[in-house]
């Protein structure tokens, strides 16, 4: 492909992400599917026309409402932005490209030419642009991060605008270590790094055709964010347990769980998508993991919850949530989010979690678990759910992590939270809460 036709590609599947409302690399990732033509280096330039708009879109609106009359803030102009402002490219290469031949985006108009002329050789930063701005963030959720970030907000929201690395775990059901699938992976010229958290995780700094891999077809790793490996860990899901994974999803906590449950004991994986849960399927059977009972439920208040009151040591709940600690991956989701998803995720999010506290045993442990970063979705909503069940206590995090991880929590803290700045992990929040024994039955004396 000629370097206008990836540009015409990239402005085409900017506004299927615009209009759709679809996640952006599910999006691509069918158009690579629908056209084998394209290579791996189109594929890779497509890719990155694409991400340098959701990674910097405020940005780019912040310069291109400063070019005067006749452009506008959609696909088009943003990509011509992104192309000077974030790629280098000079305004003659992006009138080269946008010639308007077959397969090319048509020639730059009057208003156009003017503004790719004006920002070409500028630095995408600017000093007066508003912290929002220079964050690449919604304006109305910053007095939320604030309260979430406090004086790490701007240092957080340039981590949260980085590309993020591959993170993977360690599949303990086939019988390897973590020295040992590092160097599997080096024999298929894969270099990786040892996770600092996750003791089960690695970290690949390069693309790698991951599918091709024998490690990855052999079930020996599993693409999982080391902030996630983390998680799971506390959960501290030991063999011969009965454990429910209250909101599975496609499986990646299921599976991690069920590895340190070593396949012994009875895991559920529940879901109110029966869809989502058969996604699962291929990455249960390749990991081995053969605990898993899959248990689609209609809502949060499904009856089969009724039916298992008090019989689990774990329930896990990896709640629906903003979304806010993954922009890493999914800077498209920050341009989706509206004010009432804060209104009604939290609510939801307690609505699911008194559900699932019926299904934890005296003794058992509820673990809560969001990739948000917002109060609202995190602490808040911990401690209302222990005020409103006194029958919970919360076990600090760091105690826990000394239990099941070892050696010292990142800090010491009664609720975990990572963030990309101060930890390299996707920003994710854990909480853990214990429920307490019933009390001892009333002797008889005679």
């Amino acid at each position: 492909m000629t370097p206008g036709a990836t540009v015409e590609a990239a402005i085409g599947l900017l506004v299927d992400i615009e209009k759709r409302q679809a996640p952006a690399d599910d999006i691509v990732a069918t158009y690579f599917r629908r056209h084998r033509f394209a290579g791996s280096s189109d594929r890779a330039a497509i890719s990155a026309h694409i991400y340098a708009v959701l990674r910097h879109r405020a940005m780019l609106d912040w310069w291109i409402e400063r070019a005067g009359e006749g452009t506008r803030n959609d696909a088009r102009p943003r990509l011509l932005a992104a192309l000077v402002l974030v790629e280098g490219w000079t305004a003659s290469e992006v009138r080269a490209a946008c010639d308007g031949d077959r397969f090319r985006p048509r020639a730059l108009s009057q208003p156009e030419n003017a503004m790719v002329s004006s920002l070409a050789g500028r630095a995408i930063e600017h000093p007066d642009m508003p912290s929002p701005v220079r964050g690449n963030y919604p304006e109305w959720l910053g007095p939320h991060l604030a309260a979430a970030l406090g004086s790490d907000l701007d240092r957080e929201m340039a981590a949260l605008n980085r590309e993020a690395g591959l993170d993977l775990r360690v599949n303990p059901l086939k019988g390897v270590d973590r020295a040992e699938v590092r160097i599997a992976l080096k024999r298929e010229n894969v270099e990786t790094e040892l996770t600092p958290l996750s003791p089960l995780g690695l970290r690949v700094t390069e693309r790698v055709p991951l599918g091709q891999l024998a490690a990855f077809r052999d079930g020996l790793i599993e693409v999982q964010d080391e902030g996630s490996q983390v998680a799971a860990l506390l959960a501290d899901a030991r063999p011969g347990m009965r454990v429910v994974d209250f909101c599975a999803g496609a499986g990646g906590k299921t599976l991690a769980l069920a590895g340190t449950m070593r396949n012994r004991g009875h895991l559920v994986a529940c879901d109110v998508s029966a869809k989502r849960l058969e996604r699962a399927t291929e990455r249960l059977r390749r990991a081995g993991a053969s605990i898993v009972q899959r248990v689609p439920l209609a809502n949060a208040r499904d009856k089969w919850v009724k039916r298992h009151d008090a019989t689990f040591d774990r329930v896990f709940v990896d709640a629906p949530c903003t979304g806010t600690g993954t922009w890493r991956r999914n800077p498209d989701a920050k341009w989706r989010l509206q004010p009432k998803d804060l209104v009604e995720l939290p609510a939801l999010q307690a609505e699911i979690l008194d559900s699932a506290q019926r299904l934890v045993k005296p003794g058992g442990r509820l673990i809560y678990a969001t990739c948000s970063l917002l109060r609202e979705e995190d602490e808040a909503q911990v401690e209302a759910f222990l005020a409103r069940y006194p029958l919970f206590d919360l076990v600090p995090a760091w105690r826990v992590w000394r239990d099941t991880i070892g050696g010292n929590a990142p800090e010491k803290a009664a609720m975990l939270r990572l963030s990309p700045a101060r930890h390299g992990t996707d920003g994710f929040f854990v909480a853990v809460m214990e429920r307490k024994p019933d009390p001892p039955k009333n002797q008889a004396f005679g």
